[in-house]
């Protein structure tokens, strides 16, 4: 297991209310994968650097997570055919 962090940015036309839901999604797939997620911190609201897909803003979610390297591109998969989730990274943390 390595330590991963997770930046996606939901879509604005997501409300406010249903952010915890994808966030829930998101969270049960990676326990499916066998990792655990450790901790979870929504941004908020943000305008973004560049208009993506005709947004010009998204909520922002941090979380800090485990998993199987090997699950790793499950995960991005699972992420990138999201509809709601407009952008994500995934960047591995030093040991």
């Amino acid at each position: 297991m390595r330590e991963y962090e997770l930046v996606m940015i939901v879509s604005p036309e997501v409300e406010d209310e249903a952010v915890q839901s994808t966030i829930e999604r998101v969270q049960q797939f990676i326990a499916e994968q066998g990792g655990q997620v450790k901790e979870v911190t929504p941004w908020g609201r943000r305008r973004l650097a560049y208009p993506i897909d005709r947004h010009l803003e998204g909520s922002y979610v941090l979380a800090q997570l485990s998993l199987d390297p090997q699950r790793l591109k499950a995960l991005e998969e699972n992420l990138t055919q999201a509809e709601d989730v407009i952008r994500h990274l995934v960047v591995k943390l030093e040991e």
